[in-house]
């Protein structure tokens, strides 16, 4: 079953109905620049509220921030897996032991051999069991590649270039996905799972709950065709 992460959420409110609507993942954006950029005292807060839902991963997103603080971070929001959203070396996943993964950014006009395999190859496969039906998170991110930006861009990434990768690697689909389109992507793609941000949002940081429903149901509707 394709795993669903919401990322981007600022509010208790916005949590539950990711979670009501039937999402796996949860985000938090701690990347300051980002209209979804959240404060460390109140993500903690939200997730007082949210220790309950133990069957959710929480997942933190940093953008070339220090592995202390990514660290501490984790520690005071107890969340599960680091998002390494920015210029993040191998060494730095290495750094999390298993609990954080690389976001990679693919344009059209780029190959999978330049700007994705090259970064694998140095990250040992100790770091990620790439046995693709049990991993519990995906070895890497794939976003499409908007130049200045390190995600949240609502452009859509290379959908041939991530099939591709998709049947090597348990990778997370993210660029542009909306309820809209999310189904085709799954169907093409098949990637372990998909994430999204600004296609359900009202306004920027603002997630609306009918989006996020009509965004997991599209998820499950494709699944069901197949």
């Amino acid at each position: 079953m394709t795993k669903i992460k919401i990322c981007g959420i600022k509010t208790v409110t916005d949590a539950l109905a990711a979670i009501d609507a039937g999402a796996d993942l949860i985000g938090f954006n701690f990347y300051p620049k980002s209209p979804r950029y959240i404060d460390v005292g109140i993500c903690k807060d939200i997730m007082l509220v949210m220790r309950k839902y133990g069957h959710v991963t929480y997942v933190g997103v940093f953008v070339n921030a220090a592995v202390e603080e990514i660290r501490a971070t984790m520690e005071t929001c107890e969340l599960n897996l680091a998002q390494l959203h920015g210029d993040e070396t191998p060494g730095m996943v290495k750094a999390f032991n298993g609990k954080a993964f690389k976001a990679i950014r693919l344009s059209a006009s780029e190959s999978a051999e330049t700007s994705v395999y090259p970064f694998l190859k140095s990250v040992r496969e100790s770091v990620y069991p790439f046995a693709k039906q049990s991993v519990a998170h995906p070895a890497f991110l794939l976003d499409a590649s908007v130049k200045g930006l390190y995600g949240g861009s609502g452009v859509m990434g290379d959908w041939n270039g991530a099939a591709e990768l998709a049947k090597k690697y348990p990778l997370l689909l993210a660029g542009g996905l909306t309820p809209e389109n999310v189904a085709e992507a799954v169907t093409r793609v098949k990637p372990w799972g998909v994430d999204v941000a600004s296609g359900v949002e009202s306004a920027p940081g603002e997630k609306d709950p009918g989006r996020m429903k009509a965004f997991v149901q599209a998820v499950r509707n494709s699944e069901n065709q197949a």
